[in-house]
């Protein structure tokens, strides 16, 4: 059984066609890559895949199961979970109770019963989880910390740790290094390496920094006008005339900066 395939998938926005016939396999414990230029069609096919948006036409499947036009908590109940570009945190909260609300929210309590508390084993079971997610991910320092005073790198860090609250199959990482330094990138990239390699959860992410992407994903799809225009191994991608062409006059694409 195939964990992950999207098969030829498009999306049509009115006379416009976002995505055409994209295809793709995923295995499971795979780190993916999906790159792209600017207007290639990438937020699209991760809304796409986690329902936000509904395709036209082609199919998702996961674990076997077809996903394609279920609601997105749906998709999120069976394991694939995203994050987005803007991390979406509860700012006059602290990170330990922004991951345990975030616990909370995938044991289907209400907003208003995740916020003010459930019952005392579900509250528990929150905090020992939350707790739990903070070690993993090193954020014992700033766990008391109101998220709207975390440093930009600690905030990012702070989303994939409210996924993680949701136990993803599939977690879908929406630029997770955007607007980070040096030191706070090779950090991400490490803990994303660590949630592969220690919790067994595949990784799908699109990203524009192309150091984290040849270093960090297996293998990298490239979209180019809403189509799939190459796959492979990092020095496969990085060598491809047709991916150098898509990036030419841009400056996203520099595989050995």
């Amino acid at each position: 059984m195939e964990f992950f395939t999207v098969d030829s998938v498009s999306k049509r926005f009115g006379g416009l066609l976002a995505l055409d016939k994209v295809s793709m396999s995923v295995r499971e414990g795979e780190i993916r890559g999906v790159i792209g230029p600017n207007g290639a069609g990438k937020t699209t096919f991760f809304n796409v895949v986690s329902g936000l948006y509904k395709p036209t036409a082609g199919r998702i499947l996961f674990q076997g199961a077809e996903i394609s036009r279920m609601r997105p908590s749906r998709i999120a109940a069976l394991g694939v979970v995203r994050t987005f570009q803007r991390a979406a945190l509860f700012p006059k909260y602290s990170v330990v109770e922004n991951i345990a609300i975030a616990r909370h929210l995938h044991a289907d309590t209400s907003f208003f019963g995740a916020i003010f508390g459930g019952s005392q084993r579900s509250d528990r079971e929150a905090d020992e989880k939350a707790r739990e997610i903070v070690e993993f991910l090193h954020l014992d320092d700033v766990r008391d910390e109101l998220a709207a005073n975390l440093a930009h790198g600690h905030q990012r860090i702070l989303n994939v740790a409210m996924a993680l609250a949701t136990e993803p199959k599939l977690l879908m990482l929406d630029e997770p290094v955007a607007g980070m330094n040096s030191a706070e990138t090779q950090l991400m990239t490490e803990l994303i390496r660590k949630i592969r390699d220690e919790r067994g959860i595949t990784v799908l992410l699109v990203e524009h920094d192309m150091r984290t992407v040849m270093g960090l994903c297996e293998t990298i799809t490239v979209l180019d006008f809403g189509k799939k225009l190459a796959e492979g191994l990092p020095d496969e991608i990085k060598d491809n005339p047709d991916v150098v062409d898509a990036y030419l006059g841009t400056d996203e694409f520099d595989a050995d900066s």
